[in-house]
């Protein structure tokens, strides 16, 4: 079956431009407020905000060469580059975004300085929460769906299109890191505890580490390659097994090129009384069948098994060890 080019445009496409508007216009708010009152926290949410933004255009990026149509070198095409960028946009918020907050708090925290006029910070956390929390509604209603709310950890783990709850985690961060930064500049101020200020940049820092590690685990998975969601493999299993002709399926592998790019492979058993021209038919038959129920398959491949190859499926020997994709009739 030649690879087809599956449209990657992601359903969360939207929801990442809204996301990169509101995430400089933060970042430049918490800047400027962070050079009036010298808060350190309110400096790691600002670089916090530069980061997602950069985050996110990374994520438009990949989409877009998650695109390109396959080429001579790349016969599959290039869905996996999203999972790529993905991936480094986990390193960056780790590497960048909780890096510097624990460098920024541990230099106040060892010189704690006053905040200057607090009510410009209280204000700016003010109107970041506002922006910050419209755009992570937006994003849950996008990756939420009709889905519960107790499912969407569930639905995190088994999705296959990072960048629909990418945005999500990040925003959630941002908003959990908002509300540690204003704790920290009022319980500084109320308290004349300059060093809290720093303490809650520390604090930013350590929410920041454990989303990237939370991003990257989900985002790694990926990258190196995930099966099908279990109802697509066994629709594809039980159409194989409705064409006349075919005794069986004998197993199945798929893997996720992208969100919506799925690979497959297939061992198939024919009956013994079919000559090779039927077989080809029956197979071309299988292949129009997917194409039309399953356009996210964009390559389907068929190991045509003989009844002694048959055993040696059943015993559990046909795995990673020996070809999966194969065009030859054993």
């Amino acid at each position: 079956m030649t690879p087809r080019k599956v449209a990657s445009r992601c359903s969360s496409r939207t929801v990442i431009y809204a996301a990169v508007v509101g995430n400089l216009l933060i970042a430049l708010t918490k800047f400027g407020a962070a050079a009036w009152t010298g808060s350190a926290a309110m400096l790691s949410e600002g670089i916090h905000s530069v980061v997602d933004t950069g985050n996110e255009v990374l994520l438009l990026y990949g989409l877009r060469r998650a695109a390109i149509r396959p080429d001579r070198d790349h016969p599959l095409g290039y869905g996996r580059e999203i999972y790529f960028w993905s991936f480094v946009v986990a390193l960056l918020v780790f590497a960048v975004g909780a890096g510097f907050a624990f460098y920024e708090g541990i230099a106040h925290v060892m010189r704690p300085t006053p905040i200057r006029n607090p009510v410009a910070n209280y204000v700016v956390l003010a109107l970041s929460a506002l922006f910050e929390g419209s755009t992570w509604w937006l994003a849950l209603r996008n990756f939420q769906g009709e889905k519960p709310f107790g499912d969407l950890f569930g639905a995190v783990r088994d999705s296959k299109d990072p960048p629909s709850f990418m945005v999500l985690f990040e925003d959630s961060a941002a908003l959990i890191g908002l509300l540690v930064a204003f704790a920290g500049a009022y319980l500084s101020v109320t308290l004349d505890l300059p060093v809290l200020d720093g303490v809650a940049s520390i604090l930013i820092g350590l929410v920041l580490a454990v989303t990237a590690t939370l991003l990257a685990r989900e985002t790694k998975g990926l990258l190196i390659g995930e099966r099908a969601d279990q109802s697509i493999v066994d629709a594809i299993t039980r159409h194989a097994e409705e064409i006349e002709g075919i005794a069986r399926a004998n197993g199945i592998l798929t893997v996720h090129l992208a969100p919506r790019q799925i690979v497959v492979a297939l061992s198939l058993e024919f009956a013994d009384e079919l000559r090779t021209p039927e077989i080809e038919a029956r197979v071309s038959k299988l292949e129009r069948l997917i194409c039309r129920l399953h356009p996210e398959v964009v390559a389907l491949f068929a190991k045509l098994e003989s009844s002694s190859c048959v055993k040696e499926v059943i015993a559990g020997r046909w795995g990673p060890g020996r070809p999966a994709i194969s065009s030859d009739t054993s």
